[in-house]
């Protein structure tokens, strides 16, 4: 098991994306906390559902200082947590602008400041940050998305560095996934479905297992010399 005795932080662990690699974590040996806003429910003992605002730093500080007197420290954390509203720029609300950058970017920020730190603390660790294509390559009418998800990619590049600055094999990378059929994917419609499909090299859509195995990859020693890395798992989507 190649997380054995390790402890991950997942935010965003209700389902889709976070939920498979809480589970995938577990399968590997960590003990996982997964966080998301409602309550989490898994059957692997090795994979603990906590109630968590990322927005809230009160009470991010709070769910820190908690994990770290129960288990000691933190191994991993995984950057998952996110949202969308999307509309037309000329139509995007400030409210719905201002939300996707308090869970998207704040919430990321909120937890690696405390996580991160700690991680130097103790010898090394891995945080990954779960952006997307559309962070990469922009999309209509996902400004506000699009904005997040290319700064938790410059968010891994300079954590990958200032972490390191000391020498301490504290390792951050970004995943950039394409089209994954998540339950949210499951919602439209099989004309659009088909046509990002075809968007794609491989001619298909994505599984939430191959995003985690992706995961697993980069919070392992596997990937002990990989850091300030993007790794797009899109299926070719954009060659």
């Amino acid at each position: 098991m190649r997380l054995k005795e390790k402890v991950a932080v997942i935010t965003g662990g209700a389902q889709g994306l976070g939920q498979a690699m809480a589970e995938r974590f577990a399968d590997e040996g960590a003990t996982v906390i997964a966080v998301d806003m409602k309550a989490l429910t898994y059957e692997k003992n090795q994979v603990i559902g906590k109630t968590l605002d990322v927005t809230d730093t009160k009470a991010v500080q709070a769910f820190y200082d908690e994990i770290i007197k129960e288990y000691g420290q933190i191994d991993i954390l995984i950057n998952n947590a996110g949202i969308t509203r999307d509309a037309m720029t000329r139509k995007m609300t400030d409210e719905d602008w201002q939300l996707v950058m308090d869970v998207n970017l704040k919430g990321v920020f909120n937890l690696t400041r405390l996580i991160g730190p700690q991680m130097e603390t103790i010898g090394g660790g891995s945080i990954l940050n779960i952006s997307s294509v559309v962070g990469e390559f922009g999309n209509i009418g996902q400004a506000n998305y699009a904005a997040t998800k290319a700064g938790v990619i410059g968010l891994a590049k300079t954590w990958a560095k200032e972490f390191a600055r000391k020498g301490t094999p504290v390792r951050v990378n970004a995943i950039a996934p394409g089209y994954i059929m998540t339950d949210i994917l499951k919602t439209v419609p099989q004309d659009l479905l088909d046509k990002f499909a075809g968007m794609t090299m491989l001619k298909r859509l994505g599984e939430p297992k191959e995003i985690a195995d992706a995961a697993v990859f980069l919070a392992s020693d596997e990937s002990s010399y990989i850091t300030g890395h993007v790794l797009s798992v899109n299926g070719g989507m954009r060659l």
